[in-house]
């Protein structure tokens, strides 16, 4: 078979390690001999590759990294007949999660050898293909401030964690309508997510019954209740069904329209836009052929 691997040489530890990055093309020409890889080079370029791919006749490319490169080369592969793979080397690792990829390299790569191939949905945003989440919110407040504060400040676990604490103590949940063809209704959320894989990554569970083949979006409204629930309904989101205090409310969709006068803060995978007024939302049924791992 004819093989592409697409590498983020920035993601999870990599850091642009040289030794580490020979390292793992070894490995990939161990399991895989033959098969090309290349490395991204800057935002974008993952989509680039992938669109290449597609016209040089690959039977696969498999992404190497953390949601965003994922995001990307899938962007490059949808409605293709080339299938996407994914090696997860982010740090949450949410739609590699959902396909049941391992999380050590060694084991992904072994275990990528006999895939299953499947069809798989994809969610849009304005247009922009999502593969496992698109939302409002105060997530996206959150990934906007640390987007903002990235690009002259400090990035890291704690610069996000800090950014998260101040912005749950100040948020104030902004009023929206939502149209679906359930009919429309006015909101005011401490999040509203369309969700076509269960989670955000690490196993933080926003949608726990989403499919990622149903044709459907589960979007999820999580009530802006009081921060003494919110903080003891927090783990039940680590968990596969429990949601007490019913502080979640979920519905099928397969189109949304938003409506909120002026700027409106979003995300998709993780990754924060802004649009104005309206953001549409939609799901792209069987929109990819992807690889699963071999049992």
């Amino acid at each position: 078979m004819k093989i592409l691997f697409i590498l983020n040489p920035k993601s999870g530890k990599l850091n642009g390690d040289k030794e580490k990055i020979e390292s793992m093309g070894a490995a990939i020409q161990l399991n895989f001999p033959g098969a090309d890889m290349r490395l991204t080079q800057a935002p974008g370029h993952a989509t680039q590759l992938a669109r290449a791919s597609v016209l040089a006749g690959y039977d696969a490319t498999i992404a190497i990294g953390g949601d965003g490169t994922i995001n990307e080369t899938a962007r490059g592969l949808v409605g293709s007949e080339t299938a996407l793979g994914v090696i997860p080397n982010g740090s949450g690792n949410g739609f590699a999660r959902e396909l049941g990829m391992p999380l050590l390299f060694e084991e992904a790569l072994a275990r990528l050898q006999k895939p299953i191939v499947s069809k798989c949905d994809a969610g849009r945003a304005n247009g922009e293909l999502f593969l496992n989440l698109a939302g409002v919110g105060i997530e996206a407040e959150i990934a906007w401030k640390f987007m903002e504060q990235g690009k002259n400040g400090a990035r890291g676990m704690w610069p996000y964690f800090k950014i998260g604490a101040q912005t749950a103590f100040s948020y104030k949940p902004k009023p929206l309508e939502v149209q679906t063809e359930r009919g429309s209704q006015m909101l005011a959320p401490l999040t509203l997510v369309f969700a076509n894989g269960r989670q955000y990554g690490s196993n933080f569970k926003i949608a726990p019954e989403a499919s990622l083949t149903d044709g459907e979006l589960d979007m999820v409204t999580v009530l802006d209740a009081p921060k003494w629930k919110l903080a003891l309904a927090a783990p039940s989101f680590f968990t596969d069904k429990w949601r007490p205090f019913g502080i979640t409310q979920t519905a099928h969709v397969k189109k949304a329209l938003i409506t909120l006068p002026g700027e409106i803060i979003y995300h998709i995978d993780g990754e924060p836009r802004k649009t104005q007024d309206k953001l549409e939302i939609s799901v792209e049924p069987s929109a990819l052929t992807v690889w699963r791992p071999c049992r």
